[in-house]
């Protein structure tokens, strides 16, 4: 019977295991029985069983080394075992039953209302023990299926993390050169001018433009000119050596530098060497007015922030500035500070527009 529990009788007389069996048919176990105790050991080793109703004197192995031999097996070594005995009671013969591992004794005869009392107990100990042993491995694989929905959790919020980092990137950055955009400029500018505001240091900024560029557009192509701009953005990215410069595309043909820690004069040296650069490129423009290759017109401007001021007078210092080197015949820089510049920067309401 599947399910059913099972008690093993030992006992080496067959009418003592007649009777028992006819107390025990009404209790709702499956009946197993051996006439010895080798008998028995090799039961337990292939059936599961409730209960051993173990009968103390038997010849060649009596229950006593039964139980013991029990005890010293893994499988067995937690079966409950009543003994059996008709031999006297006295306390010195229980003891040593209790020592071989008896969990109770009956005396023959025996009381069948005291038996089967005892034996519904034992299965109903042993009925209870597999229903939290199942109860044990239900939650056991419920717990196995949490830790497994809670990694596949962790992964899929470590792709949405790494995705929200990817996507807050690319909002940053210009998908054409590489470079920062206006939006992660003008953040940057407005940390760095706090920065500098709190700690007296100087900040810079270049504004470029290439010469011309509608011109090269109309000559060569727009794949032509997108070639040309991620060429330009690779010579302004070039020379930045500390983390805090930053080169962006500003828009268009328009690019910015910002310096912090830099002074006006840093900021024109570095103008100056990046615009040589881009004439080494050597990028052919016949409609340029420059020598018949790409140039670049550069504006620098430097200022130790203070609280009259704000970040756009910075921008508005630079696009003046590189647009007095586009006036003077391009393809050069032209460097003023902050404080040179005329007072339309100090309105604090100044933006460059993108062209």
């Amino acid at each position: 019977m599947p399910g059913t529990p099972k008690i093993l009788i030992v006992d080496d007389q067959p009418a003592n295991l007649l009777a028992m069996e006819g107390l025990l048919e009404e209790v709702g176990a499956e009946l197993l029985t051996a006439a010895s105790g080798h008998e028995a050991l090799a039961l337990m080793l292939k059936h599961e069983f409730a209960l051993v109703l173990l009968d103390v004197q038997m010849p060649d192995m009596d229950g006593f080394e039964t139980a013991a031999l029990m005890r010293g097996m893994k499988q067995t070594r937690q079966l409950p075992i009543i003994f059996v005995t008709a031999i006297n009671k006295e306390d010195e013969h229980i003891f040593r039953g209790y020592d071989a591992g008896a969990i109770d004794y009956l005396f023959k005869p025996v009381n069948p209302v005291i038996l089967r009392s005892k034996v519904e107990v034992f299965l109903k100990i042993y009925r209870q023990q597999r229903l939290l042993e199942k109860k044990t491995e239900e939650l056991d694989q419920k717990v196995e299926e949490l830790l497994v929905l809670k990694a596949q959790m962790e992964e899929t919020n470590q792709q949405l993390e790494t995705a929200n980092q990817q996507l807050e990137e690319l909002s940053r950055t210009d998908a054409l050169t590489g470079l920062a955009n206006r939006r992660q400029f003008k953040e940057a500018l407005a940390t760095e001018w706090r920065r500098a505001l709190r700690n007296g240091h100087p900040l810079a900024l270049i504004i470029a433009d290439i010469d011309a560029f509608k011109a090269f557009n109309d000559t060569y192509g727009h794949l032509a000119g997108d070639e040309c701009l991620r060429k330009i953005a690779l010579a302004l990215r070039s020379p930045l050596m500390r983390p805090s410069d930053l080169a962006a595309r500003f828009g268009g043909e328009e690019f910015v530098i910002l310096l912090p820690g830099t002074d006006l004069e840093g900021g024109a040296h570095l103008a100056e060497s990046i615009r040589q650069d881009v004439e080494r490129l050597a990028i052919p423009h016949a409609g340029s007015d420059t020598g018949g290759l790409v140039t670049m017109s550069f504006g620098v401007t430097a200022v130790t922030p203070s609280a009259e001021l704000t970040d756009q007078s910075l921008i508005c210092a630079a696009d003046r500035a590189m647009y007095r080197a586009k006036e003077e015949g391009k393809n050069r820089y032209v460097a003023i500070p902050l404080a040179d510049s005329d007072s339309g920067c100090f309105t604090g309401k100044y933006e460059i527009k993108e062209k």
